[in-house]
């Protein structure tokens, strides 16, 4: 029998028999758990095959606790051991097994044993060891954990936010009080938190058991009361009213106006409760305990730091567990955030999310114009816009649009930016991020100018969106982030859009300014990681007209590397002189498949009639049964 005969006919009864059917949600067969990775040759892209198991067996719908790979029924039963491994670490899973039907073998991680069974395990058999070994004995905590996730948002949680979600819940209800997850953008840390907090709110888990009591004692007859804090509105906004809709009136955010105290799920920016020269501090209005649970998104921009006046805020609240959640892993300039909160409980990077095709690969190309690349000196008698003269010296890179604007470079960079979009779509979204708010008003007419055949049609083609147009600003913003609205495509930037904004259908990350921090540089990038099918949105670019950003941060471990890369030189008119491939793409097979190679199959043949005509010493030609017909 094949495997799937095997499956049918053997495996499926060993799962029944092991009580593996008593509930619905308890077998999962041939679940895929990755969406396939993205691969790009020039215009296209198209998904590998994902990860699929052959069976997931779940102790509750949210719980899976082991992998199961099946073989024919002729192989040995330790050929797919090593499948079901690999799967299970994947899938952050306690138990691996591996069958043929008729043999049975286990591997237990939690026990690092392997081992030969004549059945498999029943449910409450894994779920008790694996209650043992994660410290849930206590049947209320336990119970607490079990807790199901809320799907009607319509969004169930991919395997590895499940495994952030549960990792923090252990965490928590082991009395851990301060503890972090490291999510790379665009994986959805929005929805990992509204896990966290819908699970802990509706099993009311401050209620005071075991090792999870807080020091309120009223705490055991009421809901716990969570704080979300981010450090911009749209990023407290965007969450209250999407995301966390299912907890309705539980809801509030801390705006201006009374103190209201009689809510569960509070949302706050924190320059509206910290303090400043005009007020003490509105988070003082606040008892001290009268939080059990902080979640603070975007920890590591500032958060954390031991002189920010919102480390004040933290360590006010300090009776509440504390969740940070950050895009990017410890470097030296974000030390404090993990000083803080300690080693993440989870960490799930750019590189895993393109690997399982959550997440959009890239594609780098640097471009460097010629006063980047040797410098620009003012001559004698050059003057500014002001008529003042130029102090005599070499300007670089790094004193572009600080020290001197270069209108020539800025219509060199706007003539290249224009000449690549028409080259791929002219309606491919867009950020440009500029030096500041004035480099990106010149950035926006110059691309507006070049774009007046498309613009004439649509006015808003090209939008500037920094501090200075407020409500204007995040109204081009909205509109950008909406799949279903074609303009404005093109938003010049400084620092608004840097974090936060989840614009799916962004195809190409502009970098027109240095970026001096890796941190920056990945929140940045981060714009463009979202995947849509639907879209057609598969991959992004990344053209960094600095030339160093790209280079500086490389960051593999984390980000993986380019799908391709590209480094260009462009004259005084934004025309390419010179390109160096840097990473090639991945190579076509004979078949058209992108690095995919199709197992060889055997050449049928036959032997020519004894008049055929013969080789060399008369040995006769063989004819390939293929098409053009060969002969030798």
């Amino acid at each position: 029998m094949n495997e799937a005969d095997t499956c049918r006919k053997f495996v499926v009864p060993l799962l029944q028999k092991a009580g593996w059917d008593n509930d619905p949600h308890s077998i999962a067969e041939q679940r895929a758990f990755t969406a396939g990775r993205i691969v790009s040759q020039g215009p296209t892209a198209r998904r590998r095959p994902g990860k699929r198991a052959d069976y997931l067996l779940r102790y509750t719908r949210d719980l899976p606790l082991a992998v199961v790979e099946a073989k024919a029924d002729y192989k040995h039963p330790a050929d797919g051991l090593q499948q079901a491994k690999d799967y299970a670490t994947i899938l952050g899973l306690p138990f691996a097994y591996a069958t043929n039907g008729t043999a049975i073998i286990e591997f237990d991680f939690l026990a690092g044993k392997e081992r030969e069974l004549p059945d498999f395990p029943t449910p409450d058999d894994l779920w008790a060891r694996y209650r043992q070994k994660q410290r849930l004995t206590d049947p209320a905590i336990a119970e607490r954990y079990l807790t199901p996730f809320n799907l009607t948002t319509g969004k169930t949680p991919h395997y590895y936010q499940r495994i952030a979600i549960d990792r923090v819940i252990q965490a928590i209800l082991g009395g851990q009080r301060r503890v972090l997850v490291t999510m790379a953008t665009g994986t959805g840390k929005t929805v990992v938190a509204f896990q966290i907090c819908w699970k802990l709110w509706s099993s009311r888990w401050n209620c005071q058991v075991g090792t999870t009591s807080t020091s309120s004692p009223s705490s055991t007859f009421r809901k716990p009361r969570i704080l979300y804090l981010a450090d911009r509105n749209f990023l407290v906004d965007d969450p209250k009213d999407k995301t966390f809709s299912a907890f309705g009136d539980a809801r509030y955010k801390i705006e201006g106006g009374v103190t209201v105290l009689s809510r569960e799920l509070y949302f706050s920016t924190y320059q509206s409760i910290a303090r400043d020269e005009r007020r003490p501090g509105r988070y003082k209005e606040f008892p001290r305990d009268f939080f059990d649970l902080i979640i603070v998104d975007e920890c590591h921009r500032g958060s954390a730091r031991e002189e920010s006046n919102w480390r004040e805020i933290l360590e006010y609240f300090e009776p509440a567990y504390q969740l940070g959640m950050t895009a990017t892993p410890l470097r030296d300039e974000n030390r404090d955030t993990y000083l803080y909160f300690g080693n993440p409980v989870y960490t799930y990077t750019l590189k895993q999310g393109i690997n399982d095709g959550f997440l959009a690969p890239y594609r780098v190309h640097r471009i460097v114009t010629q006063w980047d690349a040797v410098g620009w000196r003012p001559s004698k008698d050059d003057l500014d816009r002001y008529g003042r003269e130029i102090p005599d010296e070499v300007y670089t890179t790094a004193d572009f649009e600080r020290r001197v604007a270069l209108r020539a470079r800025t219509q060199a960079v706007a003539r290249h930016l224009t000449d690549f979009l028409k080259k791929t779509d002219r309606f491919a979204k867009t950020i440009v991020f500029c030096v500041d708010q004035e480099h990106a008003s010149e950035m926006r007419t110059a691309l507006n100018n070049l774009n007046a055949d498309l613009v004439r049609q649509y006015p808003d083609y090209v939008c500037r969106v920094t501090a200075d147009e407020g409500d204007i600003g995040r109204g081009h913003m909205q509109r950008f982030q909406d799949v279903e609205t074609r303009t404005p495509v093109i938003l010049t930037t400084s620092q608004l859009l840097t974090t936060g904004l989840d614009a799916p259908t962004c195809r190409n990350v502009v970098l027109l300014r240095l970026v001096n921090s890796m941190v920056e540089f990945k929140q940045i990038i981060g714009r463009g990681t979202r995947v849509r099918d639907d879209y057609g949105k598969l991959t992004f670019n990344i053209l960094d007209y600095t030339g160093t950003a790209t280079r500086n941060f490389a960051d593999p471990a984390f980000d993986g590397d380019p799908a391709f890369a590209t480094q260009e030189q462009i004259d005084e008119h934004g025309k390419v002189k010179e390109t160096e491939v840097i990473t090639p793409e991945e190579p076509e097979d004979a078949t058209g498949a992108i690095g995919e190679t199709l197992p060889l199959q055997p050449l049928a043949f036959s032997l020519q009639p004894a008049d055929a005509p013969v080789g060399f010493y008369g040995i006769p030609l063989l004819e390939l049964d293929c098409q053009p017909m060969l002969r030798y």
